[in-house]
């Protein structure tokens, strides 16, 4: 399997060059946030130091070089996801996305006391929370798709669940907590064979930023992202969606920018995607995510599939070896991206975290947002070591050296 040169790339995040007690640090938690490369930091300063300037709005150099910045992102994402231009929103993230679908598409679409919204309990509670809530208040059901004992969605579930007067599916790409990779275009055709009017939603935060993704071929009506897990910066995402279903669908916020032309009476909507874009947009953000975008283009997602592919085998194997410790989700490394969930033995996974942490080992420990799945499982929280390009093999005998630590510590 191909492994990407962990150390060159290492070069490129800055955090990398700093030390706690004279120690490096081993970051784990990708799931949570991605780290950010020199590039990106420096697309960011560019629009600061250069062409400060709101867009759309000047008609002048500066502003025009920021109005080219903002949309050449979009083109850049466009791209990278096998999408069209106008068939992306810029959101402040994923959890925007999939809101602005629950808001302004669901409520407006024909639904009756018989409709139904089904979700999965493999759901982070951004693609969960909105459709449980938008259901109650709107007086239809709620389904949700269980799992098999591997931990992949139960395609029996969604046969059951999904009829012809299901409204919305919503499904992750890849679960941030088992990192079951789900066949989305598999589930999409199902789905669509039941109900072709059905609205097929995929949370893609933790697929677009580790795997080639190609909205096209997935087959979907909407996928959603965020720049902050894909080496870019916070407070940016995207949202994906048909060009004729963001046609039809109702803009969320109003302001400045989404319209054309205002009168006493009545209001023109600019024309997609900045229909859904109201106000100053974060402008910064559009030029880091488009650097990042570029620095993954470059490294090629084939290869940095195939990296988290191997470190993942590696990290399981290795782990496995320690006694105590369960590890949640698929065993089969080509359904399972670079996230581990696992308990110890014996120790709450607090005091696991905090011990991980004197040797600067960055791991995530909770719910990670998925709080039905743990209740489902059975479980109480977890903790969760998640991988990315800048991670190698040695990140993983550091964190087997440190749980054998924990454990000799417990063990007293």
């Amino acid at each position: 399997m191909h492994m990407i040169n962990v150390q060159k790339i290492k070069k490129d995040f800055p955090l990398f060059t700093r030390k706690i007690h004279g120690k490096p640090i081993i970051y784990l938690d990708s799931s949570a946030t991605a780290l950010k490369p020199q590039s990106v930091i420096d697309a960011m300063n560019f629009y600061y130091t250069r062409c400060t300037a709101n867009v759309f709005r000047g008609i002048y150099t500066i502003s025009e070089e920021a109005t080219k910045g903002y949309e050449e992102a979009r083109t850049l994402v466009a791209q990278f996801i096998n999408g069209k231009t106008e068939e992306i929103v810029f959101t402040r993230n994923t959890s925007e996305s999939l809101n602005l679908i629950a808001y302004a598409w669901l409520p407006y679409h024909p639904y009756s006391k018989k409709s139904s919204v089904v979700s999965t309990i493999l759901e982070h509670h951004s693609n969960f929370v909105p459709w449980q809530q938008k259901a109650k208040e709107l007086g239809i059901g709620f389904g949700i798709v269980k799992l098999t004992s591997e931990g992949t969605l139960n395609i029996n579930d969604i046969e059951k669940l999904v009829d012809i007067n299901t409204v919305v599916f919503a499904f992750t790409a890849v679960s941030n907590v088992l990192g079951t990779i789900t066949p989305v275009k598999k589930i999409t055709k199902m789905v669509k064979k039941i109900n072709p009017h059905c609205l097929v939603v995929v949370d893609g935060a933790q697929a677009v930023p580790h795997m080639p993704v190609d909205v096209r071929d997935w087959g979907a009506d909407a996928v959603a992202f965020s720049s902050h897990k894909m080496l870019g910066p916070s407070g940016m995402g995207g949202l994906w969606m048909k060009k004729e279903l963001l046609e039809e669908m109702k803009p969320f916020l109003y302001g400045g920018d989404m319209i054309k032309e205002v009168h006493e009476t009545e209001t023109v909507f600019n024309d997609v995607p900045h229909k859904f874009e109201a106000g100053t947009p974060f402008i910064e953000g559009a030029f880091g995510l488009g650097a990042a975008v570029k620095y993954l283009t470059k490294i090629g997602m084939n290869n940095v599939r195939e990296h988290e592919k191997a470190l993942t085998m590696y990290a399981m194997e290795k782990m496995s070896s320690l006694d105590g410790i369960t590890i949640y989700g698929p065993k089969d490394i080509d359904i399972k991206a670079g996230v581990l969930a696992f308990r110890v033995q014996g120790v709450h996974p607090h005091d696991v975290a905090q011990l991980l942490d004197r040797d600067n080992i960055c791991v995530r420990v909770g719910f990670h947002c998925a709080m039905p799945l743990h209740e489902y499982l059975g479980i109480g929280p977890t903790v969760r070591a998640s991988f990315n390009i800048y991670n190698g093999k040695d990140d993983v005998d550091a964190l087997v050296e440190g749980l054998k630590k924990v454990k000799k510590m417990f063990s007293k």
